[in-house]
């Protein structure tokens, strides 16, 4: 279509605030009154203030890998009383944790050490940045001494250039501080973390490690909490924003809303619920978003997502004669490859601060929370799209029980995990097939609800399931993930032992990369079998609470579950699932041959 869109003690937290400041640029902090001459103490170290910088921000647990360049400062984390030290079993997992306590707690913080720490952490720092996640990655690097020097230092790929990783952590973090002298590190390290919960987005900060123990008068005092002012909206451009939104929308006969990623980082999914219950639109949500929208909400009419939609919703939607999307990310994995029926001049597309009406006009600075607070005092009420939802809506159908012995279908799975949803749980979907069945799952309200669709990186739920569990430990945390996944990062289960969780943990064993199959088959997507409840015992070692099984049929996944849910509630539970290797959703099959469609396309004539 011409005009389409989209064509390491104790890991338990002290506390469990959420303290993700407002949105908005970095103040002066001020303190009170003027500060006398001040001698350093043997307290005012670096190390401390960064210490008590993260718990100021809401950060309890920081995700760490020793090396010998971050010992010192780790040792003054340690000594942090509101902050856990966890250490992971490798730095991309560390990573991923920082990613998943992020999205429960609105920001994370990670420790590596020089290059090989913080090379190796890179790929978990860019699906954060990604996601729009604010992640504080903080790198022990040279002794202050060897910068400017012609030395060649260990970690490094032997050049006397100190700048590889910081070239890296460029292209996928807002804000770089490399701190190799005390008269500058108070700044930099203030403005690196306020950058990161303004900005939304990951930071690298690389700390010499001859540095975080010797006392400074700049970090003298205790360091004053940050004041972030909010971001302004200009009210002139809201004010027009909100006028042609308002004709354009009550004109429609039909029009619906649909909720994207980006609800988060614009902290407006309030604002969102809010226009929804004035306007009477039918509701969705893009696949990214699921649970940023309330599925509970009365016109809820589920998940968008072009020909893999949930039932009825893709022909409400694009028969719709106006839709808002509410922070979309038209990608070629949301779209199925391209292939979504949206014309761009029936839409309003909303980003945190920006307003696009069709094709045309179009209002910066509006801030989208302002933007449909504001709309839904304008817009008249028109129920027509959902009356036409609720029509032609025919409940699910349940999938045909197994025969006695019979061996387990993935949808009969997802009807038990179905059943086990409350607002006490929390969904993990790893990257495959897990996707589309998790994208069916009906959602009780405060049920989370997390997965990584942006960067896709397959192994990314065991370590997210580490820092998600540790950031919100009063949830247990339901985990989806595919064998090819979990050989990825299957090593932090151990740290998840060590941290007490009691994460359930559906390992889904078909044999291989069933997604890229689905893409583009060959004997690479075929994968060594492990004895995957073998390897987690092994990891247990009689060391923390755990209890696996192994089930082929339906009745033993019952069993499994009563055991999961009842005797063994507070253990790590590890629940290996057989299921055929072509055993996949009807979702995935589509959406497969459209996305290998979109990957195989011929190169344009020159």
């Amino acid at each position: 279509m011409d005009t389409g869109i989209g064509s390491l003690s104790s890991c338990k937290p002290p506390c469990n605030d959420v303290g993700s400041p407002p949105n908005g640029a970095a103040a002066a902090i001020q303190g009170s009154g003027p500060a006398p001459a001040v001698v350093a103490s043997p307290d005012s170290t670096m190390g401390r203030h960064i210490a008590h910088r993260l718990v100021q921000i809401g950060v309890t647990d920081v995700f760490a890998v020793p090396g010998d360049f971050n010992l010192t400062l780790l040792d003054h984390l340690i000594a942090e009383p509101g902050l856990n030290l966890v250490g992971c079993c490798n730095e991309l997992n560390a990573g991923y944790a920082a990613d998943g306590y992020a999205r429960a707690r609105g920001v994370g913080a990670c420790v590596v050490t020089f290059t090989v720490g913080g090379l190796s952490v890179l790929n978990a720092i860019a699906g954060a940045y990604s996601e729009n996640l604010p992640v504080v990655c903080i790198v022990g690097g040279p002794n202050s001494n060897d910068y400017g020097t012609n030395r060649v230092l260990h970690h490094t790929i032997g050049l006397p250039d100190f700048s590889q990783e910081l070239r890296c952590f460029q292209t996928v973090t807002c804000f770089q501080a490399v701190v190799n002298n005390l008269e500058d590190a108070h700044e930099l390290i203030d403005t690196a973390i306020s950058t990161a919960l303004k900005e939304s987005k990951p930071v690298y900060i690389s700390i010499s490690c001859n540095l975080p123990a010797i006392p400074h008068p700049t970090f003298s005092r205790e360091p004053v909490p940050f004041a972030l002012s909010p971001k302004l909206t200009n009210q002139m451009g809201l004010e027009a924003a909100v006028e042609a939104a308002a004709e354009f929308l009550n004109k429609a006969v039909k029009p619906v809303m649909v909720g994207g990623p980006k609800l988060r980082v614009a902290k407006a999914s309030e604002a969102f619920v809010e226009l929804a219950d004035a306007c009477g639109y039918a509701v969705a949500v893009m696949p990214s978003a699921k649970g940023q929208v309330p599925e509970h909400h009365p016109r809820f009419i589920g998940t968008y997502w072009g020909a893999v939609s949930t039932a009825f919703c893709a022909e409400i939607v694009e028969s719709a004669d106006a839709y808002i999307f509410a922070g979309p990310i038209f990608n070629d994995y949301s779209s199925v490859g391209y292939s979504l029926l949206l014309k761009k001049e029936k839409a309003i597309i909303l980003q945190p601060e920006r307003v696009v009406i069709g094709n045309g006009p179009a209002f910066g600075c509006v801030l989208m929370k302002d933007f449909l607070k504001a709309l839904s005092k304008r817009v008249k009420r028109n129920t027509t799209a959902y009356e036409n939802y609720h029509r032609i809506f025919v409940p699910d159908g349940h999938p045909l029980k197994c025969e006695p012995k019979e061996p387990l279908r993935v949808n009969v799975l997802f009807k038990h995990i179905q059943d086990m949803l409350s607002s006490e749980s929390a969904v993990i979907a790893e990257t495959g097939d897990s996707w589309f069945n998790c994208q069916k799952l009906k959602l009780p309200q405060g049920c989370g609800y997390e997965f990584q669709m942006q960067y896709g990186s397959i192994g990314w739920s065991v370590g997210a399931t580490l820092g998600y569990a540790q950031a919100v430990p009063e949830k247990r945390v339901i985990a989806c993930i595919g064998d090819g996944s979990f050989q990825v990062t299957a090593q932090d289960v151990s740290t998840m032992l060590r941290c007490g969780q009691n994460t359930i943990i559906f390992l889904i064993n078909n044999g291989g990369y069933t997604i890229e199959v689905e893409i583009h088959d060959g004997p690479y997507n075929v994968i060594k079998n492990w004895n995957y409840t073998g390897l987690v015992e092994a990891i247990h070692n009689g060391e923390g609470k755990c209890w696996t099984t192994k089930v082929f049929y339906e009745e033993e996944l019952i069993e499994a579950i009563q055991t999961a849910t009842g005797p063994k509630k507070d253990s790590l539970c590890f629940i290996e699932v057989i299921v055929h290797k072509d055993d996949t959703s009807k979702e995935l099959l589509e959406w497969g041959s459209r996305v290998s469609a979109a990957n195989s396309r011929p190169p344009n004539p020159q």
